[in-house]
């Protein structure tokens, strides 16, 4: 992997390319009678982007959120790899899930509209801000220096998704392709250990699928970040992904290379509809 050398690397994790990172084993969720997920293991690791696919309804989006905090599995454990050690998320709070390197974007824009995208990004540094209310108030001395640092590591995101153009604009007056790239940058800005995608290119034209391509495989290769990612569309997890793992009606089917999996009769038969040479 090629990375890029950053003033503030955007990738929080220390471990090297190829070391476990993220690990959900045996991950149950049920809400009411109907069964999201059932016996769910995987393993993320670190600097590969890994995908999870489905039919609708597989639980893919729900497995992101037990992951993120949004919600709280009945069974199971998942585990991210930091400083001390593997540390479990199941319990936590996402704003504490967060802070130990998860960041997420949802499947629908979830931007202030009102706001410019450097203020948009902005936000996705408030959960690294440490300043008392007072000085944060009249911006002076720690609290000024504090948001000075931090402007300079917004300003390295938007040179890699290349918003220099729209920095300035308010979000809510943006082209739906821009958009969706300020939510990747603002989930960036938290320089996440790992970044979980729901459905990034959902909406895109060819052209647009083709720029978000780019751009999270430069966050992925250029950055270092490991990518946790949710498509529907195969001819992007194909091209994109390291490693590919396959939910139906909540349950694991397949796991493996993009390769393998493209060829496995599960698979075919739940998703893809027709083998592929």
């Amino acid at each position: 992997m090629i990375t890029r050398e950053y003033r503030f690397p955007l990738n929080s994790s220390a471990l090297t390319a190829g070391q476990p990172l993220l690990k959900v084993d045996d991950l149950h969720l049920r809400f009411g009678g109907v069964q999201a997920l059932a016996d769910v293991s995987l393993q993320v690791t670190q600097g590969e982007i890994h995908a999870v696919i489905g039919p609708n309804g597989a639980g893919k989006s729900s497995l992101l959120n037990c992951i993120s905090g949004l919600y709280r599995p009945q069974r199971g454990r998942i585990l991210l790899h930091r400083e001390e050690g593997f540390l479990p998320l199941v319990g936590r709070p996402p704003h504490r899930i967060a802070r130990l390197g998860v960041a997420r974007s949802f499947q629908n824009i979830e931007l202030f509209r009102h706001l410019t995208v450097l203020e948009n990004l902005m936000l996705g540094r408030h959960h690294r801000m440490s300043s008392a209310l007072l000085p944060a108030l009249v911006w002076y001395g720690p609290a000024r220096r504090q948001e000075i640092a931090h402007r300079e590591l917004v300003e390295e995101v938007i040179d890699l998704l290349e918003l220099q153009a729209v920095r300035h604009k308010p979000v809510g007056s943006l082209a739906y392709g821009y958009a969706k790239r300020v939510e990747l940058g603002r989930a960036l800005c938290m320089q996440p250990a790992v970044l979980l995608l729901d459905e990034p290119m959902a909406g895109m034209n060819a052209e647009e699928k083709e720029d978000m391509a780019r751009y999270v495989l430069d966050v992925n290769e250029l950055a270092g970040v490991t990518v946790v990612l949710i498509e529907h569309d195969m001819d992007v997890v194909m091209d994109i992904s390291s490693r590919v793992t396959v939910l139906d009606f909540g349950r694991l089917i397949a796991e493996g290379t993009p390769d393998e999996v493209r060829r496995d009769p599960a698979v075919i038969d739940a998703y893809l509809g027709e083998a592929t040479a």
